[in-house]
């Protein structure tokens, strides 16, 4: 079995800052859970961007630059930016950022779909911002679109003229397909990354039968040309990385997936989940990849090739 790289997503779109005091929302904050997640044995950092002022998900490539230079200064960690982005941000906002940073890696959704994250208004009675209980709402009339139009856009704006390599983020069964059908066009080559996301209402559900059956559709559509990464949302996270990594898969952790370290336990940072992480894969006798390793893994083009 290969090593297993351990992918940090920092801060996300998903939550916001009254579920917990401890995500990063400031370039500072980021910058700094970023770095530690690294130190912890994250090799690639998952990035979003967020308004310093009060939290809300920004697509500025400004913002971006105010953090990214920093990491890379005090990490050897991949850097992975985001492109799906925020709610209701168009396609050029999602790519303004990796366009800025030619960064190694992006994420690239692979296909449209109803992205509901509207339960978690149960949760609470106040919000500390005025934009998070409207942000959480606009999800039952929401659909985050990626057509196939738009996902060769960004496979050729970003692959072919940025180098960049992908995070490919398959959200249900019919993702695995729309990424074969790119693979068989010639529009993305081998090793493919393939993220499969469990638990996301709109999404594939987090059933354990659900990451077997998607571990046999990705090998009956990739045989040996892809690298198979695991992420389960809210309490389903560690069972989910745990059972993936038993099963040959790398593994995503952070405080864009889950808040949580325990049950009713919010995690005190993003380093203290990937230390977590860590210990479990380690315990089942496997073994972290260091960025380095990860780069060859993934055939990314190296730190040295990014603009910041």
């Amino acid at each position: 079995m290969s090593k297993v790289i351990i992918t940090c997503a920092v801060t996300g779109s998903i939550h916001t800052p009254t579920m917990s005091p401890h995500l990063p929302v400031t370039p500072d904050e980021i910058a700094a859970d970023g770095v530690a997640a690294a130190e912890a044995g994250a090799s690639i950092l998952h990035l979003h961007a967020r308004d310093p002022n009060d939290g809300r998900p920004t697509p500025d490539p400004d913002v971006f630059m105010a953090f990214l230079p920093r990491i890379k200064q005090q990490s050897d960690a991949v850097i992975n930016i985001t492109t799906g982005g925020g709610l209701g941000m168009t396609l050029d906002e999602r790519l303004a950022a990796p366009r800025r940073a030619s960064p190694e890696m992006t994420s690239l959704n692979m296909g449209s779909m109803n992205f509901g994250i509207y339960p978690m208004l149960n949760r609470y009675k106040e919000f500390k911002h005025d934009w998070e209980k409207p942000h959480l709402e606009g999800t039952k009339d929401f659909i985050f679109r990626n057509t196939f139009k738009d996902i060769e856009y960004i496979m050729k704006d970003l692959g072919e003229g940025h180098g960049v390599r992908f995070e490919f983020e398959c959200y249900d069964v019919g993702h695995l397909y729309n990424l074969a059908h790119f693979l068989d066009r010639g529009l993305v080559r081998p090793p493919l990354f393939v993220q499969t996301i469990f638990g996301i209402l709109g999404g594939i559900g987090a059933d354990h039968e659900n990451l077997m059956h998607m571990r046999r559709i990705a090998n009956k559509l990739f045989g040996d040309d892809y690298r198979w990464s695991i992420l389960a949302a809210g309490r389903h996270q560690m069972s989910f990385v745990t059972m993936g990594a038993m099963m040959g898969g790398n593994i995503r952790v952070g405080l864009e997936d889950s808040l949580f370290i325990g049950k009713g336990e919010l995690a005190p940072s993003n380093a203290a989940q990937v230390a977590k992480a860590r210990r479990i894969v380690e315990e089942l006798s496997l073994e972290v990849a260091t960025p380095a390793e990860a780069r060859e893994m993934l055939g990314l083009k190296g730190g040295d090739q990014v603009s910041f």
